[in-house]
């Protein structure tokens, strides 16, 4: 089954891109190699949350937020490659968490990116991760994640 299937399936849908806030790509690719750049909880051109987890955001929607940042990622992949089926692998998540002093469970907070990556690519969505913890983030978002992908060709 695709991925976008497997989305469908348990219940996803991508959103639209969303542009840039800065002078920065999105995404780049580099040879079997894709590259994205930190994103966040955005759904409809809002942030879905906003603030500290384990302050005004909850551990179950740090989760949350997680997931929503994931399926942006995935859209801005696909923007790029054309086809969420040429990834091969995820290498690499590196999530960022705006912590509340004292919050120190941001590997649950980012689970929500990574079970969806299983859910969805099976073993080839396991990947190397980071969860570290921040005290700020850009326009006080919960997470910003941002992740490395292989892909094959197009076509294939």
């Amino acid at each position: 089954m695709s991925i976008e299937k497997n989305l469908q399936a348990l219940g996803y849908r991508l959103p639209e891109p969303g542009k840039p806030v800065g002078n920065y790509l999105p995404v780049i690719v580099d040879g079997p190699l894709v590259y994205t750049s930190g994103t966040s909880c955005w759904e409809n051109g809002k942030l879905k949350y906003q603030g500290q987890v384990g302050g005004e955001v909850t551990l179950e929607e740090g989760y949350e937020a997680s997931r929503i940042t994931m399926l942006n990622l995935l859209s801005r992949i696909k923007a790029e490659i054309g086809d969420l089926d040429r990834i091969e692998r995820v290498l690499k998540v590196s999530g960022f968490v705006n912590s509340a002093p004292g919050f120190y469970r941001q590997p649950e907070v980012l689970n929500g990116a990574s079970d969806l990556l299983v859910k969805i690519l099976g073993d080839n969505g396991r990947h190397a991760r980071s969860a570290i913890g921040t005290s700020s983030l850009p326009q006080n978002i919960p997470v910003e994640i941002e992740m490395i992908v292989r892909v094959g060709p197009a076509g294939k």
